[in-house]
């Protein structure tokens, strides 16, 4: 980078120079317009630029700036002579005028070629001379009495009248206001006098006019006052007595309403007491239901906090389940698991000890034959002779007598007792009521299972014609010489008590009832 600058210096330094000098020349030339006054920039261009409030650049030495001001110029308009209206009055005319050059680009325009770099007076010289020609135009075409009587016209003709002819110049009237009109013959104030007389007259007529009619109202007051005083008395008479007459109506009426008011006071009081009576009453009552409320409250909180209380221990306990409930489920899982594993492994142990056992199974099968040969033998051996023992059975039942088939018939009475007595034991409890007809109701429940025993041997006598009770007898000669029935070691005279015994023991064991009386 220093290699090429310092190769490069003598272009670089010219091309600094050359902008540096041109930066001098563009501030040098920079200007800044107010808004009362207008820059005109000539030189390079056609038409000038035109700066109002703004800024811009001037190019030095190819550019020139020219300054017109846009100030508002007040102007003192006089008529040098008097000057003779429509109607050959000579008079003079005094009016202050405002003027400016116009802001938009023609006006600008028009006024820098007239009034360039010029100061105000000289602007407002020019004007005057404009504006006292037209005054004096406009003085001619009108009469003195329209003139003075109407002022605002006269202005406006005049502005109206000269507003093309400083337009040429690029000025505009802003107002325009008369001052004043002179004359030397005294002319306008004779015209005052006049209407000053004509003034005084009409002033003195209604002067005139407003004291008759003061007058005329003064006399009509005066009777009005009159007659308005007598109906005054009179009025105030009348009612003076119908005043009367109503306090005497107000005093009977006020004496009816106190001794009216002294009864309802104490009527009034005797509703008080006994409103005060039935309200501490209906207080005592809402107190003692309040309290009784307060008490069912006491008590249904107090039952809220118990089954709280037992909800709370509920829900602990189970919890607690449920937390044993999933420990054991996982600790049976756990179990299972193992037991599967194991009895997987004990599979594949078996497996591969039926493997093993495979082929010594197969040596055994010989073995196995004979020996299954030789049972078989046996069996059918064995078969032989219980079918021997069965038809020696089957004859040694055909030789029962009767006394035999009596004893097998006592041998099962314990097991009849037992069933008859076994519904009796699923009773849990019995309620037994007394008919009053002097039989026991407890006595008639004991006496249940006997009574159903001699049903049971009633219907053996019936069906067999074996008479079980006679036999029992064991000292009766049926028993011992007709039947010849032997009891195999047992007393024949304790076969009753034997077997009423057993039926006793059953009905204790299992036929235990809970009796109730009443």
């Amino acid at each position: 980078m220093k290699d090429f600058f310092a190769n490069n210096l003598g272009i670089i330094i010219p091309i600094l120079v050359i902008l540096l000098v041109v930066v001098i020349l563009l501030l040098s030339g920079y200007v800044k317009a107010s808004t009362d006054e207008a820059f005109i920039i000539t030189g390079m261009r056609k038409r000038p630029k035109i700066l109002i409030g703004r800024a811009g650049v001037k190019i030095p030495i190819f550019e020139k700036k020219d300054v017109l001001n846009l100030q508002l110029i007040p102007i003192d308009v006089k008529t040098s002579s008097a000057v003779p209206t429509a109607d050959y009055i000579n008079i003079s005319v005094d009016a202050a005028v405002n003027v400016q050059i116009g802001n938009s680009s023609d006006m600008i325009e028009k006024a820098s070629r007239n009034f360039l770099n010029k100061k105000t007076d000289y602007i407002a010289h020019v004007a005057r001379e404009v504006l006292e020609g037209n005054m004096r135009e406009i003085v001619g075409q009108m009469r003195l009495e329209d003139m003075v009587s109407d002022r605002q016209k006269f202005a406006q003709l005049v502005k109206d009248n000269a507003e093309p002819d400083l337009a040429g110049m690029g000025l505009q009237i802003i107002s325009f206001n008369v001052q004043n009109f002179v004359d030397n013959d005294h002319v306008i104030e004779n015209l005052g006098v006049d209407n000053v007389v004509k003034i005084s007259k009409a002033a003195a007529i209604s002067r005139a006019e407003s004291e008759r009619d003061i007058a005329i109202a003064k006399a009509q007051a005066d009777k009005d006052a009159n007659d308005a005083q007598v109906a005054s008395e009179t009025e105030i008479a009348i009612k003076q007595n119908e005043l009367a007459i109503k306090q005497a109506e107000l005093k009977r009426e006020a004496d009816i309403k106190r001794a009216e008011a002294d009864a309802a006071t104490s009527i009034e009081a005797e509703n008080q007491r006994k409103t005060i009576e039935v309200n501490r009453t209906n207080a005592d009552i809402a107190r003692q239901e309040r309290e009784i409320e307060l008490k069912q409250k006491e008590v249904a909180v107090t039952e809220q906090a118990l089954n709280a209380e037992i909800k709370k221990k509920a829900e602990a306990e189970k919890y607690r389940r449920e937390q044993e409930a999933e420990a054991g489920l996982i600790e049976r899982k756990k179990l299972a698991e193992a037991e599967k594993y194991e009895m997987e492994r004990a599979a594949e142990a078996r497996k591969a000890q039926a493997d093993a056992d495979m082929y010594a199974k197969q040596k055994e099968a010989e073995g196995i034959a004979a020996v299954g040969r030789a049972e078989a033998e046996a069996i059918a051996a064995k078969g032989k002779a219980e079918a021997e023992a069965m038809e020696k059975k089957a004859e040694a039942y055909a030789k029962y007598n009767s006394a035999a088939v009596t004893e097998m018939i006592i041998n099962q009475l314990p097991a009849i007792a037992e069933a008859v007595a076994k519904p009796i034991s699923s009773i849990d409890k019995v309620t037994v009521i007394d008919s009053g007809n002097g039989q026991s109701g407890v006595s008639s429940v004991g006496g249940y299972t006997p009574a159903v025993l001699a049903k049971v041997i009633e219907s053996v006598k019936e069906t067999t014609g074996f008479d079980l009770t006679e036999v029992m007898k064991a000292q009766t000669y049926d028993a011992k010489v007709t039947k010849n029935v032997n009891f195999s070691g047992i007393p024949s005279g304790a076969v009753d008590s034997e077997v009423m015994n057993t039926v006793k023991e059953k009905i204790t064991e299992e036929a235990t009832v809970p009796v109730v009386e009443s």
